[in-house]
C-alpha cells in the first residue's frame, strides 16, 4: 500500500493477534458499509501501490523462473514416466487458455525438457538448481506482498530463503500432481466409458471436469502465495481466499478479452514480426500478474475492513504483527548510524566554515586605517 516505511517496533508492540475474536469471522459478517469501503480502498491502493509496475517486474521474474520451473516439473514427471504424455496435456491446456501464439513460444522448450534422456533421478543436482532459480519469482512476490501489507521485510536471509524455496517446491509439486491427474485420468475415463458403453460421453464429461481440477490447483497455489510470502502474520490459512477467487475471475475475463483482441484487432504480426508470439506471451503474463496482485490487494483490504469493524485503528495501517523484525531492526540501526555520521560531517564543516569566516572578518577589520580603502 501507499504509506511510508512501517515502524516495526510499533507493530510488534501494539498489533493484535491475527485471530482476534473481535474480528468478523467471515465475509458474510461484514456490514454493507464495510464492503463498500473494502472495494473502494482496493481499487485506490492498487493504483497507489503502482501494482501495474510491480506486475511488470513480476513478469520479468516469471520469465526468468519459467524455464527452470519447466525443468523441475518435467524432471519430476520423468520419475513417473509421464514426461511425453504430460507435454501434450500441458500444451493442449495452454492452447485452450492462453492467447494465440503463446503455445508456440513454450512448445519447443517443453518438448525438449520432456524428451531429455537425463530426465528422472539423474537430474537431482539440476533439479536443485532449477528450484533455486524458480524461487526468484516467489522472492519478488514477497517484496510485492510486503508493500501491499505496508510492512518491511524483517526476516533474515537464513529464515526467508528456505521459506521461499518451500513455497516454490509446493507450487511445483501441485503442478506436477495436476499434470499427472490430467494425463492418467484421461485414458482412465476413456477406458471406463468404453466398458460402460458411453465412451464419447465419458470423454466429454472429463474434458469439462478437468477445468475444476486446474482451478482448484491454481487457487491453492495463490492461497499459499498470499499466506506465506508477506512478512505480516496472516489469519488462519484458507485454501481458497476471497482474493484468490477474485483473481481467478479477473484472470479468466482478462484472458478472454485479450484473446479476442489479439484474434480480431491487434497488429502484433506486422509490428513485431517473428517476435509477435513472444510479445503476446509477455503481455499475457503481465495481465495475469495484475490479476494476482489485485486479488492480493483485495485480501489485504478485506483484512483492514474486518479490523475496522472490530474497532481496531486500521484506517492508516493494517494491524497485523510482523513475522520477524531482526533484519529491519538491523537496517534501521545502520540507517541511524549513517544519519549520525552525516550530521557530524555537516556540523564539523559548519564549524570550520564559521571559524574561517570569523578569522577573515577579523583580518579585514584589524588592518591599519592607512591600508583601508576610503
Amino acid at each position: 500500500m501507499s504509506t511510508q516505511k512501517t515502524s516495526q517496533e510499533g507493530r510488534r508492540g501494539h498489533a493484535p493477534d491475527p485471530e482476534d475474536d473481535r474480528k468478523p469471522d467471515g465475509p458474510t459478517d461484514l456490514e454493507k458499509r464495510s464492503w463498500k469501503y473494502v472495494l473502494r480502498k482496493t481499487i485506490r491502493e492498487f493504483s497507489a501501490d503502482q501494482c501495474t509496475d510491480i506486475a511488470a517486474s513480476l513478469t520479468y521474474y516469471a520469465v526468468l523462473a519459467l524455464f527452470p520451473a519447466l525443468i523441475a516439473i518435467f524432471s519430476l514427471l520423468g520419475v513417473f514416466g509421464q514426461g511425453p504424455a504430460a507435454t501434450d496435456a500441458i500444451l493442449g491446456i495452454v492452447d485452450e487458455v492462453a492467447p494465440g501464439g503463446t503455445a508456440d513460444v513454450v512448445r519447443g522448450p517443453i518438448e525438449q525438457f520432456a524428451n531429455s534422456p537425463a530426465a528422472g533421478f539423474a537430474l537431482v543436482s539440476g533439479l536443485v538448481v532449477a528450484i533455486w532459480s524458480a524461487s526468484g519469482y516467489v522472492t519478488a512476490f514477497s517484496r510485492a506482498m510486503n508493500r501491499i501489507y505496508e510492512i518491511e521485510e524483517g526476516r533474515p536471509f537464513w529464515k526467508l530463503k528456505p521459506a521461499q524455496l518451500l513455497v516454490t517446491i509446493i507450487a511445483l509439486v501441485l503442478i506436477v500432481i495436476a499434470a499427472v491427474i490430467l494425463v492418467v485420468s484421461g485414458p482412465v475415463a476413456d477406458a471406463v466409458g468404453s466398458t460402460l458403453g458411453i465412451g464419447e460421453t465419458a470423454t466429454m464429461i472429463w474434458s469439462i471436469a478437468k477445468w475444476p481440477v486446474l482451478l482448484v490447483v491454481f487457487a491453492l497455489i495463490l492461497a499459499i502465495l498470499y499466506y506465506a510470502t508477506p512478512n505480516a502474520k496472516q489469519p488462519k490459512f484458507r485454501w481458497m481466499s476471497m482474493g484468490a477467487f477474485l483473481a481467478l475471475i479477473l484472470l479468466a475475463i482478462a484472458t478472454a478479452a485479450f484473446g479476442f483482441y489479439v484474434a480480431n484487432f491487434s497488429n502484433y504480426d506486422k509490428t513485431y514480426g517473428s517476435l509477435a508470439g513472444v510479445i503476446i506471451f509477455l503481455l499475457w503474463l503481465w495481465i495475469a500478474n495484475n490479476a494476482i496482485l489485485f486479488g492480493a490487494e483485495f485480501d489485504a483490504e478485506l483484512e483492514r475492513g474486518r479490523e475496522l469493524q472490530a474497532g481496531m485503528p486500521a484506517e492508516d495501517r493494517i494491524q497485523l504483527p510482523p513475522r520477524d523484525t531482526r533484519k529491519s531492526d538491523k537496517a534501521a540501526q545502520k540507517e541511524q548510524e549513517d544519519i549520525a555520521e552525516g550530521r557530524r560531517i555537516r556540523e564539523r564543516n559548519s564549524d570550520d566554515g564559521a571559524a574561517t569566516g570569523d578569522g577573515a572578518d577579523r583580518t579585514r577589520t584589524d588592518r591599519p586605517r592607512s591600508d583601508r580603502r576610503d
